[in-house]
């Protein structure tokens, strides 16, 4: 299938920002394993690996549009000193990975290419899903303290 105008090129931008993704989400999943932070450390290594999933269906979805996928390209991996930094780095990275494809979408849209914007339309509910969460983790901090958060989730 040949792809429309424009949609390889956002598709290798998203494809970057999902190789961004993995390798900042592992790097804070073993920093928070490092510090005895299991709880925090599980759930990003699995955002880690939803990301790693979105990647692979964006590199096939770009092979099928007859293009070539740019896996040399990748993002600042953005780390903190602390959970509380990591988990605001995520969010920052979340938000941005929001507007990115709610961006393709509508370019999608606009070039009747509508079996790409569903694909875009199921990863940006996922990010909605990881914003939701990361959003959650900071009101949970100014809830309790940092302290008290922390304290919950440590799991050996």
């Amino acid at each position: 299938m040949q792809a429309k105008e424009g949609v390889v090129e956002r598709l290798n931008a998203i494809l970057t920002i999902d190789l961004t993704a993995i390798n900042q989400y592992f790097i804070h999943s073993e920093m928070a394993r490092n510090w005895g932070f299991q709880r925090v450390a599980d759930h990003l290594r699995e955002l880690s690996m939803g990301e790693m999933q979105d990647a692979q269906n964006v590199v096939r979805h770009i092979l099928f549009l007859g293009g070539l996928p740019n896996l040399q390209r990748l993002g600042q991996v953005k780390v903190g000193e602390s959970i509380v930094e990591d988990l605001e780095l995520d969010l920052t990275m979340e938000l941005e990975t929001v507007d990115a494809l709610r961006e393709a979408i509508a370019h999608c849209e606009s070039v009747g290419d509508y079996g790409t914007r569903e694909m875009l339309d199921d990863m940006l509910s996922d990010e909605e899903t990881h914003v939701d969460w990361l959003e959650t983790q900071h009101e949970l901090i100014r809830q309790v303290g940092v302290e008290h958060y922390l304290a919950q989730n440590i799991r050996e």
